[in-house]
């Protein structure tokens, strides 16, 4: 059983405007912040998708998928309400850049990346058959953060082959959704945080790569 532990005031029969009231407008503006975020990070990466400005890693959007669907599911199953609508959208996103990946981005799968993919679907087999979705979402959080290898192998050589801005982006979304989570448990809390930490992670490291290679071509025509 998972404990948690919900701020929201229990308040029965409190008028529209009493404390409970109060508690859901203010998750309301945190998660419409966080989906206002979700798609201003979306909107560039998914343009420059198309334009083949930028180039995802297939296998990396496809272990996405999954490890966000299963992670959401705990969010919703652990009573996190209003905090999981912009990660529910994220994995529809997930998804469709993965079809999209097919055909514009890198291909080059290692035994690493399908290995960790066949974790990715050993979490939703603990979830069904052993009915534990803390251990499922657990699992699918490690699998997320060794999900971002092949970004960051790919970015080290190549740091404009991502858009910089939407991991960014994505990191304000992430701390908007944990401010607009209805209860905090290390179900609901777990996924969203470590993604947010990863994000700010792969935003600093794409720009300081991009830095440090202007730098050595610079050096290399003076």
């Amino acid at each position: 059983m998972v404990e948690h532990w919900s701020p929201k005031p229990s308040v029965p029969g409190s008028s529209p405007g009493g404390p409970a009231s109060l508690f859901m407008n203010i998750k309301i503006i945190f998660i419409s912040i966080s989906i206002f975020f979700g798609f201003l990070g979306y909107y560039p990466y998914l343009k420059d998708l198309i334009t083949h400005k930028t180039q995802p890693h297939v296998f990396t959007w496809l272990i996405w998928a999954i490890t966000q669907g299963t992670a959401v599911a705990g969010i919703w199953y652990g009573g996190g309400g209003l905090g999981a609508i912009t990660l529910t959208i994220y994995t529809a996103l997930a998804i469709l850049i993965f079809f999209i990946s097919i055909s514009n981005g890198k291909r080059n799968i290692t035994k690493s990346d399908i290995m960790v993919l066949s974790i990715a679907f050993i979490a939703i087999l603990i979830w069904w058959l052993l009915n534990n979705p803390l251990l499922a979402v657990l699992l699918v959080t490690g699998i997320d953060l060794i999900g971002y290898i092949p970004t960051f192998r790919k970015s080290y050589y190549k740091p404009w082959s991502e858009t910089a801005s939407s991991w960014g982006i994505f990191a304000l979304a992430n701390i908007f959704s944990i401010l607009a989570l209805e209860r905090y448990s290390l179900l609901t809390l777990v996924y969203v945080s470590a993604v947010c930490v990863i994000n700010i992670i792969l935003y600093t490291y794409l720009i300081v790569r991009r830095k440090k290679l202007l730098v050595d071509t610079s050096e290399k025509h003076t």
